[in-house]
């Protein structure tokens, strides 16, 4: 009978050590997914806000403006349009 009790209560000890690691264990994990959670959260707000941006850069009034004045562009005019015509086309048209 004491052999029993005493089987009993070391099988009662390793239950007990088990139920604490795997509340630690379960605890640590609840702790990392709640700090990915966060980090998700922030990553996902400042990619709303890199979209915003890029929207605001690429907006075609920008881009003009941007156009006209750092690289001197000006939209096209018809007056000072060259039209190119390709090897093939000028020698069927005889032109050299």
């Amino acid at each position: 009978m004491i052999r029993f009790n005493v089987a009993l209560l070391l099988a009662l000890l390793v239950s007990a050590f088990c139920l604490v690691n795997v509340r630690y264990e379960a605890r640590r994990v609840y702790m990392a997914l709640s700090k990915a959670q966060s980090q998700a959260s922030r990553l996902e707000a400042d990619y709303d806000q890199l979209l915003a941006q890029k929207r605001t850069l690429a907006a075609p009034v920008r881009v003009q403006q941007l156009a006209a004045g750092q690289l001197l562009m000006r939209p096209t005019n018809p007056a000072v349009t060259e039209y190119l015509q390709s090897a093939a086309v000028a020698a069927a048209k005889g032109q050299p």
